[in-house]
């Protein structure tokens, strides 16, 4: 079956089943590889892609859920939030494996997209999330704050859904509705050297 897909603003004919997981035409036949594969059932966050501008995990979102609806990449972000968040992630040093650090860039943008000047506790509360095998939490919370800053002085603060932009899209998840998930990582503010 052919499906079409529109991704970082290009349409791709892909020949896949409806089921297959858009992690895996990213990475597989896009040789997108920016997006990766963390644990497959949406509990690291190093697949996160935009979706319509929202958070939503690739490993767990069907190629038939799409429709018409535009996946951003990590390759294609763009704009004055990311700029400011790729900018403040090298200021202080961010990085140490980098494995993780495509997610945790793409939900830091959707954070700053829909709260210019988030809190320590919205920092937290959007990249709950994003695992960092690392540890480099306090160095993520610092770069947020500091892309945070560049946004304002630089008066380009993206417009967005404050509710909607931090939270990753789940709805495409395995899994009965309504039932919880397996259990999450403690917050950021939680876990060792926050």
């Amino acid at each position: 079956m052919t499906i079409t897909v529109k991704i970082n603003g290009l349409a791709h004919a892909a020949a896949a089943e409806p089921d297959t997981p858009l992690l895996w035409l990213l990475r597989g036949e896009l040789k997108l590889t920016g997006t990766k594969y963390g644990c497959g059932i949406a509990q690291c966050g190093a697949c996160l892609v935009h979706i319509d501008g929202r958070p939503a995990y690739a490993c767990v979102t069907p190629l038939s859920a799409l429709g018409a609806r535009e996946v951003t990449t990590i390759e294609g972000l763009a704009g004055p939030a990311a700029d400011a968040v790729r900018a403040a992630w090298l200021e202080v040093d961010v990085v140490q494996c980098g494995y993780c650090q495509g997610g945790q860039i793409m939900a830091a943008t959707a954070l700053l997209a829909g709260n210019a000047k988030p809190s320590d506790a919205d920092i937290d509360a959007a990249m709950q999330p994003q695992l960092c095998r690392c540890g480099t939490y306090p160095r993520i919370r610092r770069a947020i704050h500091a892309a945070a800053q560049r946004l304002a002085a630089g008066g380009a603060a993206a417009a967005g859904s404050a509710s909607a932009a931090g939270t990753p899209d789940t709805s495409n998840s395995s899994g009965p509705p309504g039932e919880p998930g397996p259990p999450r990582s403690p917050s950021p503010s939680s876990r060792p050297g926050s």
